[in-house]
C-alpha cells in the first residue's frame, strides 16, 4: 500500500459539552445575545411603531412632504434603511466581538497553534 492509499488516522471528537460551558463559549454567547437581543427588541418597538401609526393614525401618516411623498411613505421606506442599518452593526460587531472569540474556540478544538 502507498502513502497516498493509507486511510486517515481518526482524531478523537471534541467533547462539545466541555466546549459549551467553557469561559470563551460563555463570553462569545453573552457577546451574541448583548447585541441580538436589544437590537431585535429596538427593530420590533419600531416596526410596531411603523404598524400602528398607518392603522390609527391615517392623517398623520397621509400628510404630504414633498409632492405625493408623504410620512407614511418615508417611514416605510425607512424599514428597509433600518435593516441594512443592523445588518452593517451586525458584521461590525461581529468582526470585532464575535470573530475573535470564535476563532479562539476552533482553534482550541482544532489543535491550531496560530
Amino acid at each position: 500500500m502507498s502513502s497516498t492509499d493509507q486511510e486517515p488516522t481518526p482524531t478523537t471528537a471534541p467533547d462539545w459539552a466541555t466546549i459549551q460551558n467553557s469561559a470563551e463559549f460563555r463570553q462569545l454567547r453573552k457577546r451574541l445575545r448583548g447585541f441580538v437581543f436589544p437590537m431585535t427588541v429596538a427593530f420590533l418597538v419600531w416596526y410596531l411603531l411603523y404598524v400602528l401609526l398607518s392603522a390609527y393614525a391615517h392623517d398623520f401618516m397621509s400628510t404630504k412632504v414633498v409632492g405625493n411623498i408623504n410620512i407614511g411613505l418615508i417611514f416605510g421606506l425607512l424599514q428597509f434603511v433600518s435593516t441594512f442599518l443592523i445588518t452593517s452593526l451586525y458584521v461590525r460587531h461581529a468582526n470585532r466581538h464575535l470573530d475573535p472569540v470564535a476563532d479562539k474556540i476552533r482553534a482550541d478544538i482544532e489543535g491550531d497553534d496560530k
